[in-house]
């Protein structure tokens, strides 16, 4: 009885311990993701650049952007974070979550 309530608890906490780690390898990832964003964003500069002109630029790097209106909606592992052309800033655009 003992030992089975022991391997019992031992498989409780190999599970919890399993899922944390999954948890935080999907974060590092969403993290080394808006990383790579934010990296390729920074890289160029155009001042005339609106929003259809960001989506596509985002579109042939492989993200999922769309444009709307005066921003552009852009899904990053299933979150949605909205880039703002920027103008004379430095970079492309402004993002917000």
């Amino acid at each position: 009885m003992m030992r089975s309530l022991t391997q019992y608890l031992a498989m409780i906490v190999l599970v919890c311990t399993i899922g944390m780690v999954l948890s935080t390898v999907r974060a590092s990832a969403e993290n080394d993701d808006l990383y790579s964003l934010r990296n390729l964003i920074t890289s160029f500069e155009d001042s005339l650049i609106n929003s259809q002109d960001l989506a596509f630029f985002l579109a042939t790097h492989n993200y999922d952007a769309v444009p709307r209106g005066n921003h552009v909606d852009l899904n990053l592992n299933g979150k949605v974070y909205r880039l703002f052309p920027n103008g004379d800033a430095p970079g492309l655009c402004n993002i917000k979550s």
